[in-house]
């Protein structure tokens, strides 16, 4: 099972960015799909996630201003970042929760994907 992100890149605040993570390999079912964020000297954080059920959470920090959605395969997930903030910098990693007949249901993440907003 391999996640694949795109998207980041160097954005000015105010502006917009989205990521995307598609997820491929022998999986069956995928529950959870979400991005997770790490900034220099800090700790991995939780961004936001989308259940297979469509419900979805977010950080508070970025309430109002990112969306996360799922394709209709729902394999794919994305994060629309909108009036971005020079706190927003960091790596962006997603993370699934995927089922295959060989390990059962397990997280898996994505190489992640730097983000940079100037001020």
């Amino acid at each position: 099972v391999q996640l694949q992100a795109s998207g980041g890149g160097l954005e000015q605040a105010g502006g917009s960015l989205r990521l995307s993570c598609a997820a491929s390999g022998s999986i069956v079912r995928i529950k959870d799909m979400g991005w997770y964020r790490q900034a220099p000297g800090g700790l991995r954080e939780l961004v936001a996630i989308i259940t297979d059920g469509g419900g979805r959470n977010y950080a508070d920090s970025v309430k109002g201003r990112f969306t996360v959605s799922r394709d209709n395969f729902g394999n794919t997930v994305y994060l629309q970042m909108n009036s971005l903030k020079p706190e927003d910098t960091a790596v962006y990693y997603c993370n699934a929760k995927i089922y295959t007949h060989s390990a059962g249901w397990s997280p898996y993440w994505g190489q992640g994907t730097l983000v940079t907003v100037s001020s």
